[in-house]
């Protein structure tokens, strides 16, 4: 008798790309050690603003899979995923949409202007229902989205809503390295 297969793994950057010391490495790096099977969308050679491409990029991650995987999306990361999905009809067993920034609010200095994410597709931010079940992780002080935005981001997407504390945007400027719920979160998923 063989063992069940576990869903595979798709990581999903934001913007930043692939960063050593980012959560999403770390994690991946984890589960890949356990044996899991983990693909990392790779990082965009041309316009990294390009949300198409980036889509394009996730889609092809998916399709290399051996079955419905589980995609864990940070940042704008998050916003691929709800694009790819709410385009693409391919099985997924779930997602983890960690810390998704508000595009339709202008951003921080340093970050990408509300007519640059226009002119690249991102926005309007889709606000349908993604056709798998997800998890979205909120800070309370994200300085990419206030809580309350993500709240109704979550809602709109048919998505259950954690809260996991004052975590900033939940990346290595914020203190974060390793984030084991992140694999707790995983597991939640997988067990459905």
């Amino acid at each position: 008798m063989s063992l069940p297969t576990r869903p595979p793994v798709v990581i999903v950057p934001g913007l930043r790309d692939h960063v050593a010391d980012h959560w999403q490495t770390i994690l991946a790096e984890r589960l890949a050690a356990a044996g899991r099977d983990v693909r990392i969308v790779p990082p965009l050679t041309s316009d990294q603003l390009d949300c198409e491409a980036r889509v394009m990029a996730l889609e092809e991650a998916v399709a290399q899979t051996p079955g419905p995987p589980i995609l864990v999306a940070h940042s704008a990361g998050v916003m691929i995923t709800v694009h790819w999905a709410l385009r693409n009809r391919r099985p997924v067993h779930g997602a983890l949409l960690a810390t998704p920034p508000d595009f339709d609010t202008p951003l921080p200095e340093g970050y990408p202007t509300p007519e640059a994410l226009c002119q690249h597709g991102w926005t309007p931010t889709p606000r349908k229902a993604l056709p798998f079940p997800s998890i979205v992780a909120v800070s309370d002080n994200d300085p990419l989205a206030h809580p309350k935005r993500v709240a109704e981001l979550a809602d709109a997407w048919g998505s259950s809503l954690i809260g996991i504390g004052s975590v900033g945007h939940l990346n290595p400027a914020a203190g974060y390295g390793p984030w084991p719920r992140a694999e707790e979160l995983v597991r939640e998923l997988e067990l459905g």
